[in-house]
């Protein structure tokens, strides 16, 4: 596994599901969670992404992927299909984020949640001095080019599980390399949830 940011979201969620769970991917890109958890874990796997490319890239892969917009609603699946539900760098860029959020917790036991933090130092050091949209190792793109539609930052997040009634049970805060759960919303890059429905 490579030691960047995203493989080590890679690594906690890895760590995080059951063997032989049954796991959609919502927004899964080119499949490269899944095809870790698959073949690690032997887990039933399922995806949902919108871009065509990717989807090619998943079915290189041996996944089944299906075409769809998650924000259009997940109302082909019942209640509890899924051991896990996994939303990992794909919350920030849905339209609808109560509504996904809603949806992935009622067809999930649990949903793994991971999302750049845009309260890091140095996005908020740089909007300070610069004046200018953050650009980071976890927030690469321009403001013109960003596929994120929700700029979010770990305090805003556990505030809406609170307000939503939203049970967080695990969580991790990832630096570039390892851990940071030294003021997490301040030095963690990205971060990672488990969570329920109370």
């Amino acid at each position: 596994m490579a030691e960047d940011a995203e493989r080590l979201d890679h690594k906690i969620i890895y760590g995080i599901v059951e063997p032989d769970s049954r796991v959609l991917d919502l927004g899964c890109g080119e499949g490269d969670l899944l095809y870790l958890l698959s073949k690690g874990k032997g887990i039933k796997a399922q995806g949902i992404e919108l871009r065509e490319d990717a989807i090619y890239k998943c079915v290189e892969k041996g996944l089944s992927v299906f075409h769809g917009d998650i924000d259009s609603g997940l109302t082909e699946y019942p209640d509890k299909s899924f051991d896990y539900v996994i939303l990992n760098q794909s919350m920030q860029e849905v339209r609808k984020v109560d509504f996904v959020i809603d949806e992935a917790l009622r067809i999930g036991d649990k949903v793994i949640v991971g999302f750049p933090n845009f309260a890091y130092w140095r996005a908020r050091l740089r909007l300070f001095l610069k004046g200018k949209t953050p650009v980071t190792y976890s927030l690469p793109y321009r403001w013109y080019n960003t596929p994120n539609l929700h700029f979010l930052s770990i305090s805003d997040f556990k505030e809406f599980c609170s307000e939503k009634g939203i049970s967080i049970i695990e969580e991790y805060y990832l630096g570039k390399r390892s851990a940071a759960n030294f003021l997490p919303n301040l030095f963690a890059l990205n971060a990672v949830y488990v969570i329920t429905k109370r």
